[in-house]
């Protein structure tokens, strides 16, 4: 993912704003002006880097030298460093909770991600991992991005990207067929149409209005191999993507992913994301 820098910038910005308020009252007092320090932001555990261009723009941007030894996307150890600072020791302090936050936050994301990708490609299976929208607000972009350097898919970005016809509108509108119909005549021709559904029967019924994509969300394992028996005794599933959520994780993964399925989505790749434990150590220079 990329955004022009100015607007990575902006939304870094106002994260810092949050946090110092209008000082950073411990530092004022017990740091004297003018000291220069050195720091490391180092691992407490193995993980997968992501956020490390974020944090060194937020250096930039309050004025501090950074270096980076690895890249997004590649692996760490626990005691690897992942950047240094130099600079003004209170600068650094008041910036440092802001700076390891967004850091621990997306080589969580990016690790829990990879360790399913790698899952799902070691077992020899062609299904992609993707995230949900269940992300808190502010931090989509970040999440997005740590998800795509962990080699997963980012799904929608926003409501505007794909129709998603859920369980809610298929409630107010009466059927499958109705919302599907419906969005298929009022909608331009660059959407695609996914469908989420609750029974082998409303999978059905999406194929067969013309859905691009079904979500089966919350099934079984056997609710899914009925589906797909289904779908291909109808001679509908290659005119489908089929995506399962709900209910999936590291440990059930691959028997969902064994059936024939495209895509996997998991909202706890966000919403209940583990944070890296990194940590900053500094100096005096």
């Amino acid at each position: 993912m990329w955004l022009p820098k100015p607007v990575v910038v902006d939304m870094l910005l106002r994260f810092l704003e949050e946090d110092l308020g209008l000082t950073d009252v411990t530092t004022a007092l017990i740091i004297d002006e003018g000291v220069k320090a050195e720091g490391v932001i180092v691992a407490k555990e193995d993980g997968v880097a992501a956020g490390l261009e974020e944090a060194c723009i937020l250096a930039e941007i309050v004025g501090l030298e950074v270096e980076y030894s690895i890249r997004d996307g590649e692996g760490f150890r626990r005691g690897d460093t992942l950047l240094k600072l130099k600079g003004d020791a209170r600068t650094m302090l008041a910036v440092e909770r802001t700076m390891l936050n967004i850091l621990s936050r997306m080589c969580g994301v990016a690790t829990a991600t990879r360790r399913l990708v790698d899952k799902i490609r070691k077992a020899g299976l062609n299904v992609r991992v993707a995230a949900t929208r269940k992300i808190p607000p502010g931090l989509r972009y970040f999440d997005k991005k740590a998800i795509e350097i962990g080699g997963g898919d980012t799904h929608r970005l926003r409501l505007e990207d794909t129709i998603l016809i859920k369980d809610n509108h298929i409630a107010l509108v009466g059927s499958v067929k109705k919302a599907v119909a419906r969005a298929k005549a009022r909608a331009s021709f660059t959407y695609k149409i996914e469908v989420e559904v609750s029974s082998v029967g409303e999978a059905l019924e999406a194929a067969e209005a013309g859905a691009d994509i079904i979500m089966l969300d919350n099934f079984t394992v056997g609710m899914v191999e009925e589906a797909m028996k289904l779908l291909e005794e109808k001679g509908l599933r290659e005119k489908v993507l089929i995506e399962i959520s709900g209910g999936i994780d590291e440990g059930n993964i691959l028997e969902y992913a064994s059936k024939g399925i495209d895509i996997v989505s998991l909202g706890r790749l966000t919403h209940s994301v583990k944070a890296i434990d990194l940590s900053l150590d500094v100096r005096l220079v």
